[in-house]
């Protein structure tokens, strides 16, 4: 029985001690939902650690549940992105399990920004949530409510993975 209690507490400790961001070669994996003006979807990003406090990555975004008034295609629901992160976590040292991460990310609707956080509970898995707006939009015309999806403010939620 001790040899037990002896090994939980060890595995405990053990698994009590994580890093949000360890630099040149991470892995984070994302996953949650994405909410916007007019419709509500999934969420999904990777992101790959290339320095001491840079990452890039791909995100994704599908509208699954419209407002009544918008009829949207697969073209209007997906969005596909690539992102570039400046991981904070480590330089404003709020606690190692911490990050923040401003970024930049170039998509098939826009160019823009967001702001990151996550918070890691064990070494492989946290929780992270996103805000993303769009700095310049590639249609420069009144956008329908359909093109407004993925081209305008937006939050995302959910669940982060060391891989």
């Amino acid at each position: 029985m001790k040899k037990l209690f002896f090994i939980i507490a060890i595995l405990s400790v053990s698994l009590s001690f994580s890093q949000a961001f360890t630099g040149s070669g991470d892995n984070k994996f994302q996953v949650g939902a994405n909410f916007q003006d007019g419709g509500t979807g999934l969420f999904v990003s990777y992101d790959f650690g290339i320095g001491e406090n840079i990452s890039l990555g791909l995100s994704s975004n599908y509208v699954l549940g419209l407002d009544n008034n918008i009829d949207a295609n697969f073209d209007h629901r997906f969005d596909l992105r690539a992102r570039f992160n400046a991981n904070l976590g480590n330089v404003i040292n709020i606690d190692e399990n911490f990050d923040i991460y401003p970024g930049l990310s170039v998509g098939l609707k826009n160019f823009g920004g967001h702001l990151g956080a996550r918070y890691f509970f064990t070494d492989g898995f946290g929780i992270f949530t996103e805000l993303n707006t769009p700095f310049a939009k590639y249609k420069t015309e009144d956008l329908t409510p359909q093109e407004e999806l993925h081209n305008q403010f937006s939050l995302n939620i959910g669940a982060v993975f060391n891989l």
